[in-house]
């Protein structure tokens, strides 16, 4: 075998091959369709995995690939695994956002037991047009869980107390009526409170992936 054979041998040997979106490192980059079901600003783009974390609950962990494109804004996805695994789009909102899509007194009552809020949406601005439905119902109330600023693929996740132990939050999630789209909301021990947007869409929606050079 001649030394260039080798090399050339050798290089499709180490270079990586992603096949599953559940392979995804950082520095990795995703293709998704133009499809018009999409939102604009998921519409066609090319994305790069820019962290990836770890939200742990009592039936395990769940990662989360942070996303950034060609704009500064953070996207978030995961795997909603069911029936059939599905690709989880979450966009994160402030709470101006969050007075014009809903009335907040309405929006308070997620967090009244026994968890059965009812919204309905007010309006959308720029940024959340084609991220939200018309009205959503409550499914979660306060689920425990913990985020690790780890990859639990390759890193353990602590189960003690102290530097190294997860951030604890509870967990308020809505769904519309076919749950294709929803809302998170995570409140922290400090009483932060965090609202995503989200949307869930099938595994061919991203029709390249690249692993990092």
């Amino acid at each position: 075998m001649s030394f260039l054979k080798k090399i050339f041998n050798k290089t499709e040997e180490t270079q990586r091959k992603l096949t599953d979106v559940s392979q995804l490192l950082v520095g990795d980059i995703i293709v998704l369709t133009d499809s018009f079901a999409l939102p604009e600003v998921l519409r066609g783009q090319q994305l790069q995995v820019t962290a990836v974390n770890t939200y742990e609950y009592e039936h395990g962990p769940q990662l989360e690939w942070t996303l950034q494109g060609s704009n500064s804004l953070l996207l978030f996805l995961s795997l909603d695994v069911d029936d059939a695994t599905e690709l989880k789009f979450a966009l994160k909102v402030e709470r101006d956002d969050v007075e014009t899509l809903f009335d907040l007194d309405h929006f308070s009552e997620i967090f009244d037991e026994p968890g059965q809020a009812f919204l309905d949406k007010k309006a959308d601005n720029a940024l959340t047009s084609s991220w939200t439905s018309e009205q959503y119902q409550q499914s979660t109330f306060a689920k425990v869980g913990y985020f690790h600023r780890k990859d639990h693929r390759s890193e353990n996740l602590s189960a003690y107390e102290g530097k190294d132990a997860g951030e604890q939050f509870e967990l308020y999630a809505l769904f519309n009526e076919d749950q294709s789209k929803g809302l998170d909301v995570e409140v922290w021990q400090d009483g932060e409170t965090d609202v995503f947007l989200t949307i869930f869409r099938p595994l061919s929606d991203i029709v390249e992936m690249y692993p990092a050079s």
